[in-house]
């Protein structure tokens, strides 16, 4: 694609020397360049702090949003968006007076330095006292950040169907039924 550059590096994560509490350094990470040679770098301070956040993060700690946000954050995700660290701020109070818990594990970070963007891969783990009987629930996601020094640009890409639509009763059973019918 024109314009576009193709540097990058993959980013992995070595969850065995964490937990979702600890905070992450930058030996916990390893690469691999788009030409699959074995070497160790860093990501973004401001990445690493995005990453140490979200393993912490929950309604208590809102205001450390404002170490990684800058003023004007645009956050997106597929079913909100959100002009403003303010604003932002209020959205995840919502969401987080909502639920029992909610954990992230950062599986993959692929950085592209001359852009200015990070894209992470996750898992994210949940649970609403009203959703799937109160149990956990799993949603794969994908995070774009783009940065100077705070992110300016958030959006998360996941599945709908997968966070709420399959776990609400009735609803869930009929998405069910149509996605045997379609596959």
């Amino acid at each position: 694609m024109a314009g576009v550059s193709t540097s990058s590096t993959k980013i992995e994560f070595d969850q065995s020397n964490s937990s979702n509490n600890a905070e992450l350094s930058p030996a916990q990470f390893s690469t691999a360049e788009s030409s699959h040679s074995e070497q160790s770098t860093t990501i973004p301070l401001i990445i690493e702090q995005f990453i140490a956040l979200y393993q912490k993060l929950n309604k208590d700690n809102l205001h450390l949003l404002s170490d990684i946000y800058a003023v004007n954050i645009t956050f997106r995700d597929p079913l909100h968006q959100v002009q403003g660290l303010e604003a932002l701020t209020d959205y995840f109070a919502n969401l987080y007076s909502n639920i029992s818990f909610i954990e992230f594990d950062i599986t993959e970070v692929f950085h592209s330095p001359s852009q200015q963007q990070v894209s992470l891969f996750w898992t994210m783990r949940y649970a609403h006292p009203k959703l799937n009987k109160g149990q956990a629930i799993h949603v794969d996601g994908m995070s774009k950040l783009q940065y100077n020094d705070k992110i300016f640009y958030h959006r998360d890409y996941f599945d709908v169907g997968q966070m709420l639509y399959e776990k609400i009763p009735f609803l869930g059973g009929l998405i069910s039924m149509i996605k045997k019918r379609i596959g």
